[in-house]
């Protein structure tokens, strides 16, 4: 048997204390043997050792071979310009490691704020006396005392309690305080209520209790370190960038090779054969592509800041868009979290909640009363505000707004207890002893003998009962929790809960947040599956996922915490797959099961929490969702994405946020791909038919470092396409780079682009007096000119490209060819630079340029317009769903 089901005296026994709790002296030699009452704190490694870890990928580790080998360069041939290109490239790396170690720390706090869960200090009894200690130096036989505002210190069996409720919502995922007692009530510890847990919160009344475990060993701890167990799944993003990034830097290296090879084999200086190589590893690698994916989602993550969806991970912005399944809460996050009167029946009829109109029902003042008197809410210090159980608050609330509050004296009281679910009051009215009782419908319909119609006692027949019950069940399955009124005159000297007079019911509710069945809408038009996760009751669950949305007309599944410990893995991933699914009454581990068994099914997963108990679940998703105004610190710490508002309306808007991004890195990644050919195929062209290096090195990181940069940026922070939320969500195996991609950026736009290139490059030469053949030195001022017209061409090539890449599927001119500033701004920016670079004479020298004349700077200007007139031919073609096009021409 477990702690809460054996006799106290067996407990006292096994914790080797009593009622009297422990000797300074024993909790001495307990604190050695359990430890101190806290979590284990994760050991952070050292910083240096992890900053240095982020220079081990592959990715880095090219980039500072290339680095080196143009030092090395350099030392053997100076003053040829590659001193700046390895300073460039370690630049690079360094800015990318910083990056990348900043996203690290955050997993590291979230076992510090499990530590702030613990209140700092203990009532208890030491020594046979009552005394303050730190929480910390708790042992399992000390005796608690528990009082309203406290936070319960560790786990512990009560022995004593009064009107005692906790909030037990960070650990059971509970919505309403608990009502405590001495005696077991459940099987399962965490339904029982002879329990108390570790830092969750007393609502009311008070109470002692029996330590029976600490630190780890607690409810919260075994959830700590359930959370320090479970891996952070790698964001879809962070997956696909390091794929593309080691299919192009694996490219760039094997072509690297291949053509160092061809070099030496032909006769080139070792010395030439090398820096060679490492221009086309330089030509291969986009340089820029990680800076401007940071700078790109940090932007995307400013506006949904906006939006009141604070982001912790930049990368977690994507995962959002890729998202097939939310599984979330319901108290809070759907709902208001607050309980409200959403009906009052009676004699039958339900009234609407016009004051005016139900003021007129002869019962009614009953009713008030009744509210008003059976009930331990109260009014604050100052007189502004109810405090106390939620549901006492809103039944104030309301009979307050009627008037002034009775105010009898209260003579005796029979509290609320789970096992009879009822609460009676004896007031002083007068001369009179009244007793006012409310508690579930079946239970004090059950204790009374008349009811109220027309504010006259008349006899309650068993037909008359069994239609207020049924009146009941029937407000109940709209999702209202139903409370029923009695009273009666008590003439004898003893309370009792028979003979009383029905008044009416009272339904109320937690209201649904009205942005929600508009988002619910939003999501399944998006290909989005909502599963609803709750510790609440499965009837309430089931009829506020009606109402919002969550399900659809036709059989609902709905599948309780003790149901889900039964079912096999196969059974549920079947139940899984069905249109409609609620799981209710879950503890953490089935959260975190039902999170697990859907990933393994292929599925991306948002999970929203609150809770302590919600922080291993939202660790282990493709995307944590904590709330942010009633969330723990634990559940913020644990999540990728914090709701300011607590709104599911805001996940929504993230979604689409999510995407839009996706969609617009694979545009600034199609952007900055399509000028790797220019760059790419002049070595091939030089080392194959002797013809002169028509671009250097240097202009090579210009244009990934430089002019590109802005402009991609430009295109991350595009606004989203008008379907963006019509189209499913991408699959897990949609690779962010496929091979449409690389049809459209490398063989079609690059393509373009190197053929306005080196019409530039060939008109400079021919127009010199070159013919093929000749040879010609890097500094001859034909061949600098040559050089810095394919760079412009290129460059100008870029504008239209950056132009043409605004959309996917829209045309350019109608989502608007200037409603993105940035870009203009980027394309103004490119241009002053590529100004800069042809005109001013202080940067020749450095980057081996001549001016051009009007006509040969503009000698691209044609190029780019072609390229934006083909991708607006492509587009139409896609929205006219030609299934050609939408197979090998969807880049």
């Amino acid at each position: 048997m477990d702690v809460h089901e054996i006799p106290l005296s067996e407990l006292y026994s096994e914790l080797r204390s009593s009622e009297n709790g422990l000797t300074t002296l024993e909790a001495e030699k307990r604190l050695l043997e359990y430890g101190l009452n806290h979590f284990e704190k994760r050991k952070h490694g050292v910083f240096i050792s992890k900053f240095l870890k982020q220079f081990a990928n592959l990715f880095a580790i090219l980039l500072i071979l290339a680095s080196l080998l143009a030092l090395f360069a350099e030392k053997i041939a100076p003053n040829q310009g590659n001193i700046y290109i390895s300073i460039a490239l370690l630049i690079v790396v360094i800015l990318n490691a910083i990056f990348t170690f900043i996203q690290e720390y955050r997993s590291e706090k979230i076992m510090d704020s499990f530590k702030k869960m613990l209140p700092q200090f203990a009532d208890i009894l030491r020594d046979n006396k009552r005394q303050k200690v730190l929480s910390s130096l708790l042992v399992p036989g000390d005796i608690v005392f528990l009082n309203e505002g406290d936070r319960v210190p560790a786990d512990g069996r009560l022995i004593t309690c009064s009107q005692l409720k906790v909030d037990h919502s960070s650990i059971t995922g509970e919505s309403e305080p608990q009502l405590r007692s001495i005696e077991s009530t459940n099987h399962n510890i965490l339904e029982t209520r002879n329990v108390v847990f570790s830092s969750t919160l007393v609502e009311s009344g008070d109470g002692k209790a029996i330590v029976y475990a600490t630190g780890k060993q607690t409810q919260i701890g075994k959830i700590a370190s359930l959370t320090r167990s479970t891996s952070s799944v790698q964001t879809p993003l962070h997956r696909e960038i390091n794929r593309f990034i080691k299919i192009i830097t694996l490219l760039a290296v094997l072509v690297g090779i291949i053509f160092f090879i061809i070099g030496y084999v032909i006769g080139e200086p070792l010395i030439g054969s090398l820096i060679f190589a490492i221009g086309i590893i330089v030509a291969n690698v986009p340089e820029g592509l990680l800076p401007t994916v940071t700078l790109a989602l940090s932007i995307a993550s400013r506006k949904m800041a906006k939006k009141n969806a604070l982001i912790k991970d930049l990368e977690s912005v994507e995962t959002l868009g890729s998202t097939t399944i939310i599984c979330t809460d319901k108290t809070g996050t759907l709902t208001e979290n607050k309980m409200e009167i959403s009906s009052v029946a009676l004699d039958l009829t339900i009234h609407p909640l016009i004051k005016e109109k139900i003021k007129q029902d002869p019962n009614f003042p009953f009713l008030l009363k009744t509210m008003a008197l059976c009930n331990n809410a109260h009014l604050d210090s100052d007189k502004s505000i109810f405090l106390g159980d939620p549901t006492e608050k809103a039944l104030l609330e309301f009979a307050s707004s009627f008037g002034p509050i009775a105010k009898d004296l209260r003579l005796e009281e029979l509290p609320f207890d789970s096992k009879l679910k009822r609460m009676v009051t004896l007031n002083k009215s007068g001369n009179k002893k009244i007793a006012y009782m409310k508690g579930a419908p079946e239970i004090v319909v059950e204790k009374c003998t008349f009811f109220l119609s027309q504010g006259r006692m008349q006899k309650l027949t068993p037909l008359k009962k069994n239609l207020f019950l049924k009146q009941s069940q029937d407000l109940a399955k709209e999702g209202q929790r139903v409370l029923a009124f009695a009273f009666k005159e008590n003439k004898s000297n003893t309370l009792s809960d028979e003979d009383f007079t029905f008044i009416g019911l009272v339904g109320m509710v937690d209201p649904i947040r009205k942005e929600v069945p508009e988002a619910i809408l939003k999501c399944h038009s998006a290909g989005i599956k909502i599963i609803m996760i709750t510790g609440d009751h499965s009837l309430t669950a089931e009829a506020v996922a009606k109402k919002v949305g969550i399900i659809k007309p036709g059989k609902v599944r709905t599948i309780t915490g003790d149901q889900l410990d039964t079912l096999d893995e196969s059974t549920l991933k079947q139940y899984l797959k069905e249109e409609n699914i609620i799981f209710a009454r879950t503890n953490p581990m089935h959260k975190l099961r039902i999170v697990r068994a859907l990933q393994s099914m292929g599925e991306i997963v948002t999970v929203t929490g609150d809770g302590v108990n919600d922080a291993p679940a939202l660790k282990h998703a493709d995307m944590g969702v904590a709330m942010g105004v009633e969330g723990t610190e634990v559940a913020r710490e644990a999540s990728d994405m914090v709701l300011m508002d607590d709104n599911f309306a805001t996940i929504v808007n993230a979604v689409e946020e999510g995407r839009t991004i996706f969609e617009n890195i694979r545009k600034f990644i199609n952007y900055i791909l399509a000028h790797l050919t220019p760059e790419f195929i002049p070595f091939i062209i030089f080392a194959l038919f002797n013809i002169p290096l028509a671009i250097t090195v240097i202009l090579i990181l210009a244009i990934d470092l430089g002019t590109e940069m802005l402009p991609a940026i430009a295109l991350g922070s595009e606004k989203p396409e008008s379907d963006v939320m019509k189209q499913k969500p991408l699959s897990k195996k949609e690779p962010l780079l496929n091979k449409r991609m690389l049809l459209g950026s490398y063989l079609v736009i690059g393509s373009i682009s190197t053929i306005a290139g080196f019409s530039a490059f060939f008109y400079i030469l021919f127009g010199g007096g070159w013919h093929f053949g000749d040879t010609i030195t890097s500094t001859n001022p034909l061949y600098l000119k040559a050089v810095t017209a394919f760079f412009a061409a290129v460059v100008f090539c870029q504008v239209g490209n950056v132009l043409a890449r605004k959309t996917n599927r829209q045309s350019l001119f109608e989502s608007g060819l200037f409603n993105n500033r940035l870009i203009w701004l980027g394309i103004a920016v490119e241009l002053s630079l590529l100004s800069i670079i042809v005109y001013l004479p202080a940067t020749h020298s450095f980057f081996g340029t001549q001016p051009l004349s009007f006509f040969e700077l503009f000698i691209g200007l044609p190029f780019a317009i072609l390229i934006i007139l083909l991708e607006e031919i492509r587009k139409y073609f896609i929205r006219q769903k030609i299934a050609f096009v939408e197979k090998y021409l969807a880049w």
